[in-house]
């Protein structure tokens, strides 16, 4: 009997941990929904709360009151605003309810380090839409050991190692009702490795393919877990446990991509270079990956913004051929990002494609006094267009995972880049322009 009673207490506890990682938030004035926590303008975060709008940014709530408990009130402001939840490590499925009975609302919806969830969502007066999407949270931690991942002096104050979930809600007029945070143990994780190019920019205008990549996919489906980080190479990528980090977390049927090569190349030493090192370490991140059930994505590096006579000049040397060779050899699939991302530049044209590369005029960013002209890291327009071509080889590929990307979402011709005038990105705060490691 006494064990039948230590049993019974143990599964309540575990039901009772799993039911906490869950939350229902209402915002603004009105009467809360039933099993909904209300949030009001003065509901600050802080660790003991567990719960709030953070990062020293403010919302006001509605004036009037509307009908329905969920949507009688909403939080607004009109500058962007986070909202954060102390969270374990995991993924979860975020709804968030938006609309106005009176009037209204214009949001965009990121999470964590400017990830893309919702790029733009409009509702009429009267009118409330639900919309869903997976994301991940993490912390530096190692799973089955007493390690962290050797995160670099900048990254502790990035928003994807913490113990929290934080929302941006951007744009001209956001409106937020409510918002419902569940764990999803089900979801395909899709870990991406890589540099700068590849990263959660966390600072404007810097920006990666990897965080506009989680935009495509249906909600519930897929987590997209950006383990990528500025100025590291493969070897780096291994040698910091970012390697050791991924496979921790991975579980037979999720997806690694890898791309690097930018800082590869660079690298110095007797025996150092693409058909040695690097080469042998794409073949250890192959072979660790299918020990843990894991598929392995080989990804060719992204071209600078190198033009002669109208044309891409290949500068990396021989890193996507090394690439290209190990996903043949080794039976992986291959997305030639390296192939379809100079077709996507020399569509652009040299002068189209200083648009989706960070050049900027002299004291457009504080600290920045000088102008910036980087043709290696993308603005979020560019980085939005390359990720459309890492879209394009998961289809090419003939990936299952192509069929977890939203049903709306078109075929991508590199030929054909979207306009940059059409593209909508309201800059997120911290408009601090750091430049990311490498080049």
């Amino acid at each position: 009997m006494k064990r039948i009673v230590v049993l019974l207490l143990l599964a309540f506890s575990i039901l009772s941990a799993v039911s906490a990682q869950s939350f229902k938030f209402d915002f603004g004035k009105g009467k809360a929904g039933k099993g909904y926590i209300p949030v009001l303008p003065g509901t600050a975060f802080t660790p003991e709360r567990g719960y709030g709008i953070d990062l020293n940014t403010q919302a006001v709530s509605n004036t009037s009151v509307g009908k329905e408990p969920l949507t009688d009130g909403f939080l607004t402001s009109d500058k962007p605003f986070y909202f954060s939840v102390k969270l374990p490590e995991g993924n979860y499925d975020v709804k968030v309810t938006v609309g106005d009975d009176n009037g209204t609302s214009d949001v965009a919806i990121r999470a964590e380090n400017r990830r893309m969830f919702v790029n733009r969502l409009v509702t009429a007066k009267g009118e409330h839409q639900t919309v869903s999407f997976t994301v991940n949270v993490r912390d530096s931690f190692i799973a089955g050991s007493n390690q962290k991942v050797r995160l670099k002096e900048r990254e502790h104050r990035y928003l994807h190692w913490d113990d929290k979930l934080t929302l941006e809600f951007n744009s001209a007029n956001p409106r937020i009702n409510a918002i419902e945070i569940t764990p999803n143990r089900k979801a395909v994780a899709v870990f991406l490795a890589g540099n700068s190019t590849v990263v959660d920019g966390a600072g404007e205008p810097f920006s990666a393919w990897g965080q506009m990549f989680p935009w495509f996919f249906k909600p519930g489906e897929v987590a997209i877990v950006n383990l990528a980080e500025s100025g590291e190479t493969l070897s780096g990528f291994i040698a910091a446990r970012r390697f050791a980090k991924m496979l921790s977390m991975m579980k037979p049927g999720d997806y690694a991509f890898v791309e690097f090569g930018h800082n590869d190349q660079k690298q110095k030493g007797e025996g150092v270079g693409a058909f040695t090192t690097y080469k042998k370490n794409l073949e250890y991140f192959i072979d660790e990956v299918k020990k843990k059930g894991g598929i392995p994505v080989l990804v060719t590096s992204v071209q600078r913004r190198r033009f002669e006579e109208g044309r891409i000049m290949e500068t990396l040397g021989d890193y996507p051929a090394a690439v290209r060779q190990t996903a043949g050899e080794k039976g992986v699939a291959l997305i030639d990002l390296n192939a379809m991302s100079k077709t996507l530049f020399e569509a652009m044209g040299e002068e189209g494609s200083l648009r989706a590369f960070v050049h900027v005029p002299a004291g457009t960013y504080p600290g920045r006094p000088e102008p910036i002209a980087d043709n290696t890291h993308f603005m979020p327009y560019g980085a939005y267009e390359v990720a459309k071509l890492i879209v394009t080889g998961v289809r090419k590929a003939q990936l299952g995972l192509a069929n977890r990307l939203k049903a709306d979402i078109p075929a991508f011709d590199p030929g054909k880049p979207g306009t940059y005038e059409i593209f909508y990105w309201p800059e997120s705060p911290g408009r601090d322009a750091t430049r990311p490691d490498g080049n």
